[in-house]
């Protein structure tokens, strides 16, 4: 009954309801300075993803990611839930949202998809990026840039101490010209603030793609320029219909001396390259499998002994990711 119902609502309105999952399956091998870490080898379930979004009614839209395989708390199942939030736009300028969203900092590491990506800077694998908060969003009248003012919970308020994020962002896409940029303020202790500056930027040259971001943090009264930084460089470029072939580099520092970054301690010097290829076998452009393998290799010296970025490490992945249409396919098997 609720198969078929589901199969009706969104035969009848498609904006309703849009009902996806998707998964990735890893097999990855990591060594430190030659040394085989098994503990982090053999076969991964990466990511278990249920994505729900559509329309309440014309002004009012909504939008719902589920992580399955991340651990929760008993009391609260917003654990795993990366975002949840309701948007009212009452005309083609403003957008005014509710829930949990993803914090508004800058950068396109920082926004792909977690199931998309293979290698990141230490700052994105310690960056807790979902939270609870509004926001307000202003798109201009050609729709290529959009202005968005966001307050949030702070993504370092671990014990619930009441602090708090507040997040400007600017998105643009003007022509073979791309951006995300955004200055935030986050406390990271009560009233201790650390500050953002970060430059997202994205460049299309023909076929080519490069994604190039730099972010300079900085707690109070100091402004730390390229002494707390990061620099994410991506190079893709697409071979034929199937094929894409992607190298990457990051960079993280911290030589402030100051312990007001969670993400980068201090004392970190990070370099990480590496690169890959994805393979994409369905007909049309339908990217909804995916076949993925790639190697990296980082140096240096991480001031976070648990931290995830290690120096001497070696990291080669080969896995499979796979995307449903639920809804389309409940509708295909009742139509048989």
């Amino acid at each position: 009954m609720a198969v078929a119902t589901l199969s009706t609502i969104s035969a009848q309105n498609p904006q309703w309801l849009n009902l996806q999952a998707e998964v990735r399956v890893d097999y990855q091998r990591e060594y430190l300075d030659g040394d085989a870490l098994k503990s982090n080898s053999g076969f991964k379930g990466k990511y278990i993803n249920l994505l729900m979004s559509g329309k309440i009614a014309n002004a009012f839209s909504y939008s719902y990611r589920q992580r399955l395989n991340k651990a929760h708390k008993d009391q609260s199942f917003f654990d795993a839930t990366d975002w949840v939030y309701l948007t009212y736009q009452p005309n083609q300028h403003w957008y005014f949202s509710g829930g949990k969203q993803v914090v508004s900092i800058g950068g396109y590491e920082y926004d792909r998809a977690p199931i998309d990506l293979y290698f990141c800077s230490e700052y994105w694998n310690n960056v807790p990026c979902y939270q609870l908060g509004v926001s307000i969003a202003y798109a201009t009248g050609s729709g290529k840039d959009k202005f968005l003012g966001q307050f949030c919970e702070s993504p370092f308020n671990l014990d619930n101490e009441d602090m708090y994020a507040y997040n400007f962002m600017w998105m643009g896409s003007h022509d073979w010209f791309h951006t995300l940029y955004s200055i935030n303020a986050m406390e990271y202790r009560p009233g201790k603030f650390i500050y953002y500056l970060a430059l997202g930027n994205e460049f299309q040259l023909g076929k080519v793609k490069l994604q190039l971001d730099l972010m300079n943090r900085a707690t109070e009264h100091h402004t730390f320029f390229f002494k707390d930084c990061s620099v994410m460089g991506e190079l893709s470029c697409p071979v034929g219909k199937h094929i894409n072939l992607f190298g990457k580099m990051t960079y993280d520092v911290n030589r402030t001396g100051q312990n007001g970054d969670y993400c980068v301690y201090t004392g970190t010097e990070l370099t990480r390259i590496g690169g890959g290829v994805e393979y994409y076998p369905l007909s049309d452009g339908n990217r909804n499998i995916r076949l993925h393998a790639n190697f990296c290799y980082s140096w240096g010296k991480n001031g976070n002994e648990a931290g995830s970025m290690l120096p001497k490490q070696s990291l080669i992945d080969v896995g499979l990711k796979w995307k449903v249409d639920i809804l389309s396919f409940i509708r295909k098997t009742t139509s048989l």
